[in-house]
């Protein structure tokens, strides 16, 4: 098979030691036919913008394949695609029959990782990709977080808050794959414990465009309250005439500022204020006339 040499771009090669690809050396790569290439179904890659995708294609047809996509060679003599699909469509899209690519040899994990690591690396894949790549890897392989964490470079902490993204809502999940509301907004909702609040606060981002600021805000505002809106306090109502003669009657009465407290249902309560003891004392006295009479 003939070989070509060519520099790296910033792909997988910035990330592994090329000189423990079987290709015979660091920078030689084997030009491989499209035909024979298998595309990874565990890819962590689901989604490819068509207007991206159609740049892309425009750009190989100018100056070719710039940066080499990277495969593992199965028994059948095919090779499993573990990093550059993106670069492996537009090849494709543009008639091309071979592609320039480095052979790895790898085990199963490792080509779910190094894809995982090729496409955060160049920020290809979206929030909702990179949790279920982190989730599958977990599951896949019993790692934990922090083992995970090791593996793909990533701080522990990190790949908790992308976990987390896989409690919310389909509907919210969809959204930060589609660009949108971003990762801010989503970390801002998982404040939010009640899945229908979380779509309703979803909902008027979308309509409102919140800031991630605003969103934090609202979020605090309805733990505290259960809305998202603050509650202006209602205007007292005038109380009927008939309130108004009897707090008098008491004041007069018990010679302090007695208050009347009801609502709008009539419910309610008579607040004889004391300044001290001697006062609470007199009007328990006359508390008691009354009772005798």
């Amino acid at each position: 098979m003939a070989k070509i040499t060519t520099g790296l771009g910033k792909g997988l090669g910035a990330l592994i030691d090329t000189d423990s690809l079987n290709v015979g050396g660091s920078s030689s790569i084997n030009d491989i036919a499209l035909d024979l290439i298998v595309v990874n179904t565990n890819q962590p890659r689901t989604h490819f913008d068509p207007e991206a995708m159609e740049e892309l294609a425009t750009s190989i047809r100018e100056i070719g394949v710039v940066s080499p996509i990277t495969l593992r060679k199965n028994e059948d003599n095919t090779y499993l695609l573990i990093a550059g699909e993106r670069r492996y469509r537009a090849a494709k899209m543009i008639g091309l029959k071979s592609i320039p690519a480095y052979i790895r040899t790898a085990a199963d994990d490792q080509v779910m990782e190094m894809a995982l690591v090729e496409n955060i690396q160049r920020e290809d894949l979206n929030a909702i990709e990179i949790a279920l790549a982190f989730y599958r890897l977990m599951e896949e392989y019993s790692l934990t977080q922090e083992r995970l964490s090791e593996r793909v470079g990533k701080k522990r902490a990190t790949i908790a808050n992308y976990l987390r993204l896989l409690r919310l809502p389909a509907e919210i999940q969809i959204g930060i794959k589609d660009k949108k509301i971003d990762m801010g907004h989503a970390r801002a909702i998982l404040g939010l414990n009640d899945p229908v609040a979380q779509l309703h606060l979803y909902e008027m981002i979308l309509k409102q465009g919140f800031s991630v600021r605003k969103v934090e805000e609202l979020v605090r505002l309805y733990n505290e309250t259960e809305s998202f809106e603050k509650k202006r306090p209602t205007a007292s109502k005038e109380k009927p005439a008939e309130y108004q003669e009897l707090k008098s009657r008491l004041t007069r009465l018990f010679d302090t500022r007695v208050k009347l407290v009801s609502d709008d249902k009539g419910k309610g309560k008579i607040i004889i204020p004391f300044k001290d003891d001697d006062e609470l004392s007199r009007i328990m006295g006359l508390l008691d006339h009354i009772d005798k009479n």
